[in-house]
């Protein structure tokens, strides 16, 4: 609207948090000068506010490419400072520089938040824009068995190309990044997630099957609830494409059945 514009925000739970646009903005309309965020909140007691968006960002973290997150403010929270502010320069500016000269930027500001952490760095490279965010790792081996499990969910519902053929190479590939990347956790063995005995045949009996599928079967209820709760964003960036929450577990069994071999998830998983 002229130099105004409007990024709209929406979530099923009790949070004014939420994943933002790409650092590189490569849809930026030049011509906006004033953004605002209207941001409804369904979790909890439903509601809606809005803030300025130079205001509102208040992280910047990574996936295939550093994105910011906003969050408005909360009556369970104090107020953070906004991520500019933090790295000391305007929004305006910010969003004019290239992408090797935002990541100056961004590196001083994860040093500054992650001073005696273990980092991940991958430096920027000549003529490339490969990069990544640091993120404070911790081993998945570590995590208690709650934690585990939610993640084990999300990264199976993001990453469907897991029900591949054990003969299919990298098929944990994105299932391992999107744990180091968006939680800061390192998993040695991505395929013990979903292969290992413990975690697809726990109780150890002798029906044999489907290795992959006992194990999806059993995180049933944790992919439904990480398909409610989990941002479209992520979705967009690993499907290629924007679902809404209650068609996600849908969608993924029409992934599943195109990828699995020797078996089709829909005639098995999410029956009820």
């Amino acid at each position: 609207m002229g130099e105004y514009g409007v990024e709209v925000k929406f979530t099923l739970n009790d949070t004014w948090r939420s994943i933002a646009n790409s650092v590189l903005e490569t849809q930026r309309i030049d011509e906006v000068k004033h953004i605002y965020i209207v941001f409804g909140k369904m979790g909890g007691f439903p509601e809606v506010r809005w803030g300025e968006y130079e205001q509102s960002v208040i992280h910047v973290r990574t996936s295939h490419v550093p994105r910011f997150e906003i969050e408005l403010p909360s009556d369970k929270a104090a107020v953070k400072e906004p991520l500019f502010q933090q790295m000391g320069i305007s929004y305006d500016d910010f969003r004019k520089l290239e992408m090797q000269e935002k990541m100056k930027y961004i590196r001083a500001y994860a040093r500054k938040i992650h001073p005696g952490g273990r980092l991940w760095w991958v430096e920027e490279k000549e003529g490339s824009d490969e990069h990544t965010t640091p993120v404070q790792a911790r081993l998945y081996t570590n995590l208690p068995a709650e934690e585990k499990t939610r993640l084990r969910a999300e990264a199976a519902l993001l990453c469907p190309g897991i029900v591949k053929s054990v003969r299919s190479r990298n098929k944990y590939d994105d299932m391992a990044l999107y744990l180091l990347t968006y939680h800061g956790v390192l998993c040695h063995q991505a395929r013990d997630l979903f292969s290992a005995g413990s975690v697809a045949n726990p109780k150890n009996d002798d029906e044999g099957g489907i290795y992959m599928e006992r194990a999806l079967k059993l995180l049933e209820t944790e992919m439904r609830d990480a398909a409610l709760r989990m941002d479209n964003a992520l979705f967009v960036e690993y499907w290629g494409e924007s679902v809404p929450p209650e068609n996600r577990i849908r969608r993924w069994l029409e992934k599943a059945d195109e990828l699995a071999k020797g078996w089709t998830p829909s005639k098995s998983l999410f029956l009820d």
